[in-house]
């Protein structure tokens, strides 16, 4: 029976329902503690919620973007192999057509006049080395080399190592290192970048080119911070310097270049413009062995009067410019700004959870303050405090 009382009395208690009760406690510490942990919750949903993140707007991240460029300049190189050469847009853009990736020539290693045939494989070539015909079977590919074995061995005596005749595009690529930059006014070449954005659930869109009544000012402005911020127009030399780099140190050997345009719009405030950065790809900070640069090869093919085919190979060095575009548009909302408020006010109830409790289990006088919080009455209808004080004058009650 006890047993049965015990658990009928814990199972009565769960359904017990309890009331806040408001005591003012003249703890001036606790009290203090309480105020500073409000005001630090207010400061921080005010500047750092609604100001600095601005937690009141809806944000759209799903930008959309595209991108046209156009470079303009004209460069002129004087080589053995080819001779004083003018070289425009149309020669040293790749690809030609402008998009947010491409290439721009600043220095060559041309082979010219490379005609099918047979020839000697480089002797840099590992898979191209022999000492003998048996070492050269006719037919294989030479693997990293310039075309197939033809069987023969070529060198100079039978002591010597040799390199496997091969057929191909002979004579083979030049096996040099560029020295320096051969388009010397490559640093002053401008590139023109027009984008266009698009943050489709605000239906709004906008261009990084000013609508300006001055017809001349693309012709003469060139991107500058303070200047001319909403300018276009990119010194190609500008770009590598703002990326951290001389333009003359990496024109010899090539880089790649990250040109960043972010837009942070705020709808609200019709603001929106585009922020620029320039940043180098092509080196690791990890792994220092990694040979930094850009290049790579590409031909232009002829035919002489008599119909037979040859070939220029130019191994070509320059700086690769991608462009890429990030951004984001806020915009007031009543949801967000509900939900950060009833965040914020959940927050506020954490102060009070965490003074009640050095109140009640910290403080000297918790006992006290323990027994005027808590009060557990044993009768909702007063019935039995009635009984008590009828009991206590001599007067009891019957039921």
């Amino acid at each position: 029976m006890m047993a049965g009382s015990v658990w009928s009395a814990r199972f009565l208690s769960f359904l017990n329902y309890g009331t806040k009760k408001y005591v003012v406690a003249e703890n001036r510490r606790i009290g203090l503690l309480y105020r500073l942990f409000q005001l630090s919750v207010l400061g921080y949903i005010i500047c750092w919620v609604f100001l600095t993140k601005k937690g009141y707007q809806e944000t759209d991240l799903a930008m959309q973007s595209t991108i046209m460029t156009k470079l303009k300049g004209v460069s002129m190189t004087n080589t053995t192999e080819s001779g004083p050469v003018v070289w425009g847009p149309e020669d040293y853009v790749i690809p030609p057509q402008g998009d947010a990736g491409l290439f721009v020539v600043t220095g060559f290693i041309e082979t010219p006049n490379q005609k099918l045939g047979y020839c000697a494989e480089s002797l840099r070539v590992l898979d191209g080395l022999c000492r003998g015909d048996e070492d050269c079977k006719k037919g294989k590919i030479v693997v990293a080399g310039h075309g197939v074995m033809t069987g023969r061995c070529l060198q100079m005596d039978e002591n010597s190592t040799g390199t496997c005749e091969i057929f191909s595009w002979c004579p083979i690529e030049k096996n040099t290192k560029p020295r320096k930059p051969l388009l010397t006014n490559a640093e002053n070449f401008t590139i023109y970048i027009k984008n266009f954005i698009e943050f489709p659930k605000f239906t709004f869109s906008k261009c990084n080119v000013l609508d300006i009544t001055d017809e001349s000012y693309l012709k003469k402005c060139r991107y500058d911070e303070e200047r001319h911020p909403y300018c276009p127009i990119f010194r190609l030399g500008d770009i590598t310097k703002r990326a951290g780099f001389d333009f003359k140190d990496i024109a010899t050997f090539g880089a790649s270049i990250g040109i960043v345009i972010n837009w942070d719009c705020d709808l609200d405030r019709d603001f929106c413009h585009p922020q620029y950065n320039f940043i180098r790809l092509d080196r690791s900070v990890s792994n220092k062995s990694i040979a930094m640069g850009f290049n790579f090869r590409h031909t232009r093919y002829f035919k002489n009067p008599a119909g037979e085919s040859y070939r220029t190979l130019y191994k070509v060095y320059g700086i690769k410019l991608n462009i890429m575009v990030y951004g984001q548009a806020g915009k007031f909302s009543i949801l967000p700004t509900a939900t950060n408020v009833g965040a914020g006010l959940a927050l506020m109830g954490a102060g009070v959870f965490v003074c009640d409790f050095l109140l009640l289990c910290i403080t000297k006088k918790k006992h006290k303050y323990r027994q005027m919080k808590y009060e557990a009455p044993s009768s909702e209808t007063g019935a039995p405090e009635d009984n008590v004080d009828a009991m206590e004058e001599g007067n009891p009650r019957t039921s």
